[in-house]
């Protein structure tokens, strides 16, 4: 069973068969996620796409009550560690390269955006990973601009594409219905959208955009849990 806890912004939680992986980590100061209570989340690990605040406020918090293993682009990943997480906890890995856990085979792959570390330091490329698993494929974009690059992932079979829609700061509805369809995925979870105002989205209007498109898109309630 492969289930998915939505906690606002970019923030997924995935239970791959009791195997708990969070992604982007930002509850605390995100107003709209204020009944998450932070303490109930204890993954086994952490990914980070960038290094913005947005993604990575909660990271130490959770990491040091978890004591998960996290894992980011070499740069971010550096950042991690000045923070105070254990060398042992922490992986380092750049754009190509995939990791072989006990729970699957994690890939990095390109994202278009920016990045530094909240205390103003370069934090190397921006990323998205593709999860292989026991019988599903996970994109999960990160912060990205629609790219052609997303084209080189249409030969994994992707199950889910965990896509950004709010705009502004990154692609919005419309260019993730054409992300979608680069990876040639019909099953949309949308995130980075709703938190602040340049980023509010009206859910009807991108409900109907993606229905018309023959996409589906799921938009959960925060603190909700889907299966996948």
């Amino acid at each position: 069973m492969m289930k998915v806890t939505y906690y606002g912004q970019s923030c997924v939680e995935f239970d791959f068969d009791g195997t708990k992986v969070l992604l982007d980590p930002f509850v605390t100061y995100n107003p709209l996620a204020k009944d998450v209570k932070l303490a109930d989340i204890k993954p086994d690990y952490i990914f980070l796409s960038h290094g913005h605040q947005d993604h990575v406020a909660d990271m130490l918090a959770v990491q040091q009550q978890s004591g998960a293993t996290v894992a980011a682009v070499v740069e971010t990943a550096a950042w991690v560690r000045r923070q105070g997480v254990e060398e042992d906890k922490v992986i380092e890995y750049n754009l190509g390269g995939t990791l072989d856990l006990p729970f699957g085979k994690v890939k990095m792959v390109y994202a278009a955006h920016t990045n530094s570390t909240p205390d103003g330091e370069y934090g190397g490329f921006p990323v998205g990973y593709v999860f292989f698993l026991k019988g599903k494929t996970i994109y999960f974009a990160g912060d990205t601009a629609l790219t052609m690059e997303m084209k080189l992932l249409e030969r994994h079979n992707i199950d889910w594409a965990f896509l950004p829609i709010g705009g502004h700061y990154t692609m919005d509805a419309g260019d993730a219905i054409i992300a979608a369809e680069f990876v040639n995925c019909d099953k949309v979870f949308g995130i980075h959208y709703d938190s602040f105002p340049p980023i509010k989205i009206d859910k009807q209007q991108v409900e109907k955009q993606f229905a018309e498109a023959g996409i589906s898109l799921s938009l959960p309630k925060i603190g909700e849990t889907i299966n996948l």
